[in-house]
């Protein structure tokens, strides 16, 4: 059974998400406080949690970052436009995505199909990099089966989106990609005005994975196109076994 939680103290916004989730024949569970939803969301299983940052009792950047302790459930966050920070920071916790107060329902529900497609593993960045289970730099190594991430033979934590953006581009090392081709690719949507949700997760990621966040040797700017991730690091392929993840 497919089961959404929704998060919000706005009975109205509550109400309008629902009765569209249950469209895509979601089953929608309920909470209008932090607290009781972060209680739902730990003790059960949903597909996909919407979850407002202004609650009562717990906000929806506690929330968030309590829920990421434990769980890798899809998050999309409800934000209001003077919200930046709270966006930046929900991003940082582990948030898949937001969306801005007001919104279009064709672009929240655009956003739960892409977040929730991701999710399961269909997303473009699967068809791309299928064929091949293990990658392999100097100093990092990438294992897509286990979703599994070392650096310097240290396990490094990723968001589900944040895994599917490196081993897009991993997969993919010196292929210089464009913000807009990595929302469609990642993300799964097009919508303008949404590059710096890219931005966001690409600094997020190199926060991780460099040691140095001013000269990135992992993932490159491209100067006036996007992103692409150093193909000089690549391990050939006669050194692999000496690199390769347990």
């Amino acid at each position: 059974m497919k089961k959404v939680l929704i998060i919000e103290d706005d009975v109205a916004i509550s109400k309008l998400l629902e009765f569209h989730l249950i469209d895509l024949n979601y089953t929608i569970i309920k909470a209008f406080k932090g607290d009781v939803g972060l209680e739902k969301a730990l003790n059960d299983d949903f597909t996909l949690i919407i979850l407002d940052i202004t609650l009562p009792n717990i906000d929806g950047i506690e929330v968030c970052k309590q829920i990421r302790l434990v769980k890798q459930t899809p998050i999309i966050m409800l934000t209001a436009k003077t919200e930046e920070l709270d966006k930046v920071l929900s991003l940082e916790l582990g948030a898949d995505d937001y969306i801005t107060k007001p919104f279009s329902i064709r672009e929240f529900i655009a956003r739960v199909k892409a977040v929730t497609r991701r999710f399961e593993n269909t997303s473009g960045t699967k068809k791309i990099i299928e064929s091949n289970n293990e990658l392999i730099f100097k100093e990092l190594s990438i294992n897509i089966d286990k979703r599994k991430v070392l650096l310097k033979n240290k396990e490094i934590n990723l968001s589900p989106i944040e895994f599917d953006l490196l081993v897009l581009m991993a997969s993919n090392a010196g292929k210089v990609y464009s913000r807009e081709k990595l929302l469609e690719l990642v993300w799964g949507y097009d919508f303008d005005g949404y590059r710096h949700t890219v931005n966001s997760h690409i600094n997020r990621l190199r926060g991780k994975i460099e040691e140095n966040m001013v000269t990135p040797k992992f993932i490159l700017t491209t100067w006036g196109v996007g992103y692409k991730f150093n193909d000089e690091l690549k391990i050939p392929s006669h050194e692999k076994s000496q690199s390769s993840i347990e």
